[in-house]
């Protein structure tokens, strides 16, 4: 396996042994182990998706049992584990890592790689979503447009948070109005149908077409200062829908 690519043929194959060395540390514990994220729902990158999977438990697991959960796996590079991302939860879904839309991704698009017991959270209202993503998420990715857009040169370790930030509004005002989740590639067509006022999607479908061919982004990097206009059309965008449903 060369640089940064990872197949998706690895990618599940990687969780499928992620899967047996949970259950061979905790397996009596586990109920259900799923992919979720791209790998589920579509539009997995080569170079730059992540390896999404949830894991649903009968009690939460403590700090050093996810410690050991989220380590390496024999056998496999690192180019794999670096790209693990982990949502966890009780049967219960009282606690642990799993956000509204995730446990949306969970209920809609789901792949089993475990189960023991089918256990699904509440469907989260768009109410809930859109208080989720006018929280933390957008707060996030605000930081790091303010971030990216000042920089001077952009560096391989911010290639893939540079593409991830100028995708961000596709995925985030589809959700925003569908209380779904989706593919960078739906999520784009979605905004292509929309056209939503003032929103640059020309920026939008070349980081698009950059992330799909596994390029750098360098050719984009020049125009970073349309970060901050993203920022600024996606929050009058939600500041205008709240006002009107108020």
């Amino acid at each position: 396996m060369a640089g940064d690519y990872v197949t998706q043929a690895a990618a599940i194959e990687f969780a499928q042994a992620v899967t047996q060395s949970w259950l061979g540390r905790i397996g009596p514990r586990v109920t259900g182990i799923y992919l979720i994220g791209s790998l589920a729902h579509g539009g997995f990158s080569a170079r730059y998706s992540d390896i999404d999977m949830a894991l649903i438990t009968e009690t939460l697991l403590d700090a050093g049992e996810l410690g050991v959960m989220t380590g390496p796996i024999a056998g496999h590079p690192e180019a794999l584990a670096s790209r693990l991302s982990v949502f966890w939860t009780d049967r219960y879904f009282s606690g642990g890592r799993f956000p509204p839309l995730d446990r949306v991704d969970c209920l809609d698009h789901a792949v089993s790689l475990y189960e023991r017991e089918r256990i699904l959270p509440a469907r989260p209202g768009l109410g809930e979503i859109r208080s989720y993503l006018a929280a933390e998420p957008f707060r996030k990715w605000r930081q790091e447009v303010e971030r990216l857009s000042s920089l001077d040169e952009l560096t391989a370790r911010d290639h893939k948070r540079y593409l991830r930030a100028l995708l961000y509004p596709a995925r985030f005002l589809y959700s925003w109005e569908t209380g779904r989740i989706t593919s960078n590639d739906e999520a784009a067509a979605f905004l292509q149908r929309r056209r939503p006022a003032g929103l640059d999607l020309d920026i939008i479908e070349r980081a698009l077409e950059c992330r799909n061919s596994g390029n750098d982004p360098d050719d984009l990097f020049g125009e970073r200062g349309k970060l901050l206009g993203l920022r600024d059309t996606c929050e009058q965008l939600t500041a205008a829908e709240q006002a009107w449903r108020t």
